[in-house]
């Protein structure tokens, strides 16, 4: 079973996830906007270097506790390093009391139905394996609905929970992200359809299992409060999905029972160059929104 002190932290914990999960192909335009231009590195393994510097400067921050943090969600890279000298998800549960997810996924297919499964995972049992050893609590893996059909969502949902059973297996819980693209005409109607997928899984999840959900910020506000309800969902939370920190706290706000779990939203305003006091302030300034946002529903 997943450690309990963990799930009660999850369910009931007042605060949000935070995404530090960007992955080889999101890394360049994170440090970019961190200040870190692609000239300053020449090699894959110092860009890598950089973006764990970052990430351990937002880990270590003060302003970075469990007070207002629940959990945080890791790039495999940044599971195998420390922090602090100790490893990172230890570091994170031990000294911060963050719960440590691990992001799982090995990025999108090609579009069919106006959607993106995932890539196919052949090394997952042996991540999921060495996830659980190194005290990762859960997972995370992202899939995109790119248009309001029925046939695409149905299968990036399927595909999500297949995948799902496969973690739950291993005693960890998954976090099952179908991102629906923000900038879609039909993106309401995507919703609704996502929803009706969505509740179909739940609905055929043994009792004794619960994923997490984390989902674009709907048209129509509290549309997913059903699934915050559901008796297979240990926690919803939303991301950021390309609004600024500003929309996508004022569309969090209005989501019952809904926290965040924002990635560059949460990271916005940060720069290498800042001073630490600086640097802290703006992270704790962050936080803090981000925090009354998840808290206001």
């Amino acid at each position: 079973m997943p450690n309990q002190d963990q799930t009660t932290r999850i369910r009931a914990g007042q605060g949000f996830i935070a995404a530090l999960d960007q992955s080889g192909g999101s890394t360049p335009k994170a440090l970019r906007l961190y200040g870190i231009a692609e000239d300053a590195y020449s090699s894959e393994a110092e860009m890598f270097d950089l973006i764990h510097a970052m990430r351990s400067r937002i880990v270590t921050s003060p302003a970075f506790t469990g007070a207002r943090v629940v959990g945080a969600i890791l790039f495999e890279m940044t599971m195998d390093r420390s922090i602090a000298g100790q490893p990172t998800a230890d570091y994170l549960w031990k000294e911060k009391g963050v719960v440590p997810f691990l992001k799982v996924d090995k990025g999108l297919a090609a579009a069919e139905n106006g959607c993106q499964v995932m890539k196919p995972m052949p090394d997952l049992d042996a991540t999921l394996d060495r996830a659980g050893a190194q005290g990762i609590y859960g997972t995370k893996m992202r899939s995109v609905v790119g248009a309001a059909n029925a046939d695409g969502i149905r299968a990036v949902v399927d595909q999500q929970f297949e995948v799902g059973k496969q973690i739950l297996a291993h005693d960890l819980v998954p976090i099952i992200e179908p991102e629906v693209t923000i900038s879609i005409s039909d993106k309401a109607e995507a919703e609704a359809l996502l929803l009706a997928a969505l509740t179909a899984q739940l609905d055929a999840l043994p009792a004794d299992r619960q994923v997490m959900l984390k989902l674009t910020l709907p048209e129509v506000d509290n549309l997913y409060k059903p699934l915050v309800g559901h008796p297979r969902v240990l926690k919803v939370v939303a991301l950021s999905g390309g609004y600024s920190r500003d929309e996508a706290n004022a569309r969090l706000a209005r989501q019952t029972g809904v926290v965040a779990s924002f990635s560059r939203a949460l990271t916005e305003g940060l720069s290498a160059d800042q001073s630490d006091a600086a640097f802290n302030a703006t992270l704790d300034a962050a936080i803090q929104s981000i925090y009354d946002a998840s808290v206001a529903g």
